[in-house]
């Protein structure tokens, strides 16, 4: 008999938004507002960088990510060395890595719905536990007492997103202060903030701080959302020296391929299209608001660069409405809010598109009724 792992049989996997080749014909008009990505596309230095790469794609890439990591380190102005760095094929990929590292079966992992789905995949498909403690009130936020009542002697890991994908909330910094200060010291808190520079809340707080105070802290980051490298696969994690060190002796030669390497280093450069991002996301969220609040349509402000909103018809059904209108959106039962769709804050073209199909199928809805 192959000895299949019955654990990894069972688990689900976490499936990530489709591509516009996946849902319509080619030659037709889509705004796609599903996946969070940047609708400036990537930063023009980026562009350039993967060109002049392309002439030396027979070259292996280098043997290790030094040169990534001290960039990202000047990044943060050497608050942090390059050795408390990890990068690796994505922010996802960080995440498996910190699974690998610090769980096994017979452990457990906390996380909160609604909640990116590989906090809860991956601790499964090693044969660990996942416990959820859902995030409450409407606010969505944490529930403290019951995270720290659900802690036990097997628990490794804690998963927080702030901003969180997909309600859009942050985790205040008091809400912080206070889990990391009665959290064991057995148990590492990991905070997922790839979408921080979206953020403009006062009590808004990233990882970095209790990196440096040394608590047992890991952030993870990503170039996909705000850089516009989400085809490139590629993210980062820092954390403590102890920590960092640990988690390196897992990551394999040659884990990042030359293009994305040089993108990544080239789009830690470029501040102003950063900014150029954040503008737009920011201006188009507030008319998104305006809008949103015209057609009474129930939504969460967001911190982020998508808009949580409840439709008045099944997800399923707004989602196969919308993209009938060449809209693309995301139902996200699969991430813990079942009456939930994420909305992408796209262009002013793509946002003026998603809410004139809103308005249509709103009012095809009333005729039926």
């Amino acid at each position: 008999m192959i000895p299949f792992k019955k654990y990894l049989q069972e688990v689900s996997t976490y499936e990530g938004g489709k591509s516009v080749s996946e849902v319509a014909p080619k030659g037709i008009k889509i705004h796609k507002l599903s996946s969070n990505e940047n609708p400036l596309g990537a930063s023009p230095k980026v562009v350039a960088a993967v060109q002049k790469q392309l002439q030396q794609l027979s070259i292996y890439p280098d043997g290790t990510d030094t040169r990534l990591r001290t960039a990202l380190a000047n990044f943060y102005q050497n608050q942090l060395s390059a050795e408390q760095f990890l990068t690796a094929n994505s922010g996802l990929a960080c995440i498996e890595l910190i699974v690998h590292a610090f769980m096994e079966q017979g452990t457990n992992a906390i996380y909160c719905n609604p909640a990116f789905g590989p906090y809860h995949a991956f601790p499964k498909k090693i044969g660990a536990t996942a416990i959820d403690i859902p995030l409450i009130g409407d606010n969505f936020s944490l529930d403290i007492p019951a995270i720290l009542a659900a802690v036990n002697e097997q628990t490794r890991l804690i998963f927080v997103t702030s901003p969180n994908n997909p309600t859009g909330t942050h985790i205040p910094k008091a809400q912080l202060d206070e889990l990391i200060t009665k959290l064991p010291s057995h148990v590492i808190l990991v905070i997922d903030e790839v979408y921080y520079q979206f953020t403009d809340a006062p009590d808004f707080v990233r990882p970095l701080p209790y990196v440096l105070a040394n608590k047992n802290i890991i952030g993870i980051n990503s170039f996909s959302k705000a850089y516009g490298l989400a085809g490139l696969r590629i993210g980062y994690a820092y954390s403590t020296p102890e920590i960092a060190s640990y988690l390196r002796q897992l990551r394999r030669p040659f884990m990042i391929n030359s293009l994305s390497f040089e993108a990544a280093i080239a789009a830690l450069d470029d501040n102003d299209f950063i900014q150029k991002t954040v503008e737009l996301v920011h201006q188009e969220k507030q008319f998104l608001y305006q809008s949103l609040d015209k057609l009474d349509v129930k939504y969460w402000k967001t911190q982020a660069n998508f808009i949580l909103i409840e439709p008045e018809m099944s997800p399923l059904d707004f989602e196969r409405s919308m993209l009938e209108k060449g809209i693309m959106v995301r139902p996200v039962a699969g991430f813990g809010a079942p009456k939930g769709v994420r909305v992408t804050i796209g262009t002013h073209q793509s946002n003026v598109a998603f809410l004139e199909a809103y308005k249509a199928i709103k009012a095809a809805a009333m005729v039926e009724c």
